[in-house]
């Protein structure tokens, strides 16, 4: 049955019209993963911070984890400690600075600068104190620019300023002439970091993939309709063949019915 000319150029167009459904499913789903492919955000190369964040906003992803660079004085007094930060796998302490980052025309904006990290809170305090001493004179900071966290409850009761998150809001309440600044809701990651404090571990932000699911979908399709294709040949086949059955069966019945009749007759004829 299969075996007939017809069939056999039908089966023949069926696996052609599969194998061009199923390239069309490959090209889909090269499409899906092309997609899905992260983009190389270029946050290791160094950038202005006004190119990056703006004042008393959010920042927006792509800005995350960017290298900046801005021209900044370092506010006397007004450092603060972090603690439970963790730098190369070890629990310590941070030393975060308030910087009066020049934006020209004498216009001064607020920044958070985390200056670098201590594996105890005697260090810490010692390079604060030391820190405190320096004249504020401006000078060029580069470093990496993350968005601000959110406030935590301090594990010691008996010390309700102490802090493990850097929230802009609560230095913000601890610094001082920032009255009436502006303020970046972001604090940046120094690159290096001043004697006595090792420099915190900052690595570029691990880049994000995500699939094309509607690309994904539509070579499932193709590939459901190329086999398809093989399964209407082949429905097409077996219809066929039991139509062809029921017909030989239908004439041996008939034929068989009209022998028995001509049979009777015969006899009829012989009495």
């Amino acid at each position: 049955m299969m075996l007939r000319p017809r069939w056999i150029g039908a089966l023949l167009f069926a696996l052609a019209l599969a194998a061009g459904f199923a390239g069309l499913g490959q090209w889909q789903l090269e499409r899906a993963i092309e997609s899905g492919k992260a983009v190389e955000a270029p946050t290791e190369t160094v950038l202005p911070l006004s190119q990056v964040a703006q004042p008393n906003g959010p920042m927006t992803d792509k800005s995350v984890g960017q290298l900046v660079r801005f021209t900044g004085t370092f506010v006397a007094g007004d450092d603060q400690l972090l603690y439970d930060r963790i730098n190369d796998g070890r629990t310590g302490w941070w030393v975060v600075s308030h910087v009066d980052v020049d934006a020209g025309d004498g216009h001064r904006i607020a920044l958070a600068v985390a200056r670098g990290w201590a594996p105890d809170e005697a260090t810490a305090k010692s390079v604060m104190a030391r820190l405190a001493e320096q004249p504020g004179t401006p000078q060029t900071i580069v470093g990496r620019i993350l968005p601000d966290e959110q406030p935590q409850v301090p594990d010691d009761k008996k010390n309700p300023t102490a802090m493990k998150t850097l929230g802009v809001g609560q230095l913000y309440n601890l610094w001082t002439g920032v009255d009436g600044m502006d303020v970046y809701n972001a604090y940046v990651v120094d690159r290096s970091a001043p004697a006595g404090l090792v420099k915190i571990d900052s690595p570029p932000p691990i880049q994000q993939t995500e699939l094309n699911w509607l690309n994904l979908f539509y070579a499932a399709e193709w590939i459901i309709f190329a086999g398809f294709a093989i399964f209407l040949w082949y429905r097409l086949v077996r219809d066929a063949k039991q139509r062809e059955d029921e017909e030989r069966e239908l004439a041996a019945e008939e034929a068989a019915a009209a022998a028995g009749g001509g049979a009777r007759a015969h006899a009829g004829n012989v009495e």
